[in-house]
């Protein structure tokens, strides 16, 4: 990659990284207790406080956060006069989905056509060996220059929380002058990217009753109201003919002016079916990153194999809505609520649980901090600039550090290429993109120090 001195220890390095993120691959460490086993994510959580202990990291603590998961933290004193960096990651990943679509088994890391197949390689078991890659390299040249405090949070992929909360309840504990958020990723590999905005979030359970109980549909279908198709008729309310997302009252308009996501790309990395249309309208860019997306993740009601011919008196769905920086989660949440009671149709009694919600971000892009991992990037990635791009995911811990440490420069960065499928079967990580951001986030750090002390 280069002859810097960093570069050259990150490189030296990857064997060590690759056997390391097989082991953490290893824990089906799904915050999800009701269908993973709650030692799954505490032996991840372990393997995290160790390899942090090795490291020489002091006040390494397995922190009980109010959702029911563990957070990991530890304290790498810098010298004394530095500024403070928080490094942040999850260790907890998505269920694997269908383990029988995946090529290989998904919590086994697989070598392949140059990438490291496994469930969080990418999303954000990756992100915590780019931490300890990051500042290995520092400490084989020269030290670490900054107190360093990491943060491995356990139930990101839920949304429930936990960490937030813990924060809140604890405001001196994740203090910082910049903050590094390592759980997002470039544009597209090879292209050095950080992340000025993220979309918040709201997740809720619906669910329609009709009737006291199932009915022969041969003897009461055609006048019994049947809660599956209520439930339907309700579901594609939220979505204009066009595909776009409409909940009454939500603005669903906006734009976005930085980087353009070309659309045959989009439709390339998104692998959708020849034939098959794109959803909404305006740019690509404008669609995943300013506005907007209601998804229904889950729809309980009978399946295919084994149905009755029989009138459902009840139905649920789970349904996520995307919430574009600008637009206050709790107002959306309120939104989506009304809209669902407003449309369910025939007089169902409809009842809806909120299970979660996470607050849009907006970076800072104007601020010192972006300077130093500008000119890191450029020595990471020869010949490329720093671009700024939005995402569409959430990360609720963001705004709760924002709020939190008004002062603190926040970035993000990540392995989450768009190859890396994060959240889908297959998911991968690229080691070279692993290898040139942990290289990336060394230099940061050094830059980023050298910065305060010219200036202070």
């Amino acid at each position: 990659m280069s002859s810097n001195p960093v570069a050259v220890t990150v490189a030296s390095l990857m064997p060590r990284a690759k056997e390391e993120l097989a082991e953490l691959v290893a824990f089906k460490s799904v915050a999800d207790f009701g269908q993973f086993p709650r030692s799954e994510s505490e032996g991840a959580a372990r393997w995290v406080a160790d390899a942090l202990t090795a490291e020489g990291f002091q006040d390494v603590a397995l922190l009980d956060t109010p959702d029911g998961t563990q957070s990991v933290y530890g304290f790498l004193p810098g010298p004394e006069g530095a500024r403070t960096v928080l490094l942040y990651a999850h260790y907890d990943v998505q269920p694997p989905l269908d383990e029988a679509g995946w090529d290989t088994p998904p919590f086994e890391l697989t070598e392949r056509d140059g990438r490291w197949y496994g469930r969080g390689a990418a999303d954000c078991k990756g992100g915590v060996i780019m931490h300890l890659l990051a500042l290995r390299a520092l400490k084989a040249d020269g030290g670490v220059p900054v107190n360093i405090k990491v943060i491995a949070e356990g139930s990101e992929e839920q949304g429930t929380g936990g960490l937030e909360r813990y924060a809140e309840q604890h405001p001196e504990l994740l203090a910082a002058d910049t903050i590094v958020i390592g759980d997002s990723g470039n544009f597209r590999a090879g292209l050095p990217t950080v992340t000025a905005t993220l979309r918040g979030m709201t997740l809720v359970r619906l669910r329609v009753d009709t009737l006291e109980g199932n009915l022969h549909s041969g003897q009461f279908g055609g006048a019994a109201p049947d809660a599956l198709a209520a439930l339907v008729r309700v579901l594609d309310s939220l979505r204009a003919e066009d595909g776009s997302t409409t909940v009454d009252g939500l603005t669903g308009d906006s734009a976005w002016d930085g980087l353009q996501y070309d659309e045959e790309q989009f439709r390339k990395d998104a692998k959708v079916l020849d034939g098959v249309e794109l959803i909404g309208s305006g740019t690509v860019a404008d669609r995943i990153w300013a506005r907007p997306a209601v998804t229904v993740l889950g729809i309980d009601c009978p399946p295919v194999v084994g149905a009755t011919p029989s009138v459902q008196a009840s139905a649920r769905a789970l349904i996520s809505l995307r919430v574009p920086p600008g637009v206050d989660a709790a107002e959306a949440t309120a939104l989506l609520q009304a809209h669902l009671e407003a449309h369910t149709p025939w007089g169902t009694r409809v009842s809806i649980e909120h299970i979660g919600q996470g607050q849009a971000f907006r970076a800072d892009t104007t601020s010192p901090a972006y300077r130093a991992m500008a000119d890191a990037m450029a020595v990471a990635y020869p010949g490329r600039e720093m671009s700024y791009a939005g995402q569409g995911g959430s990360i609720p811990l963001c705004n709760t550090l924002a709020a939190l440490y008004p002062q603190a420069e926040i970035l993000l960065i990540g392995l989450s290429e768009p190859e890396a499928q994060i959240h889908a079967v297959n998911e991968s990580v690229s080691p070279d993109e692993l290898e040139r951001l942990s290289v990336t986030e060394a230099l940061f750090l050094r830059n980023y120090a050298s910065a305060a002390g010219s200036t202070g």
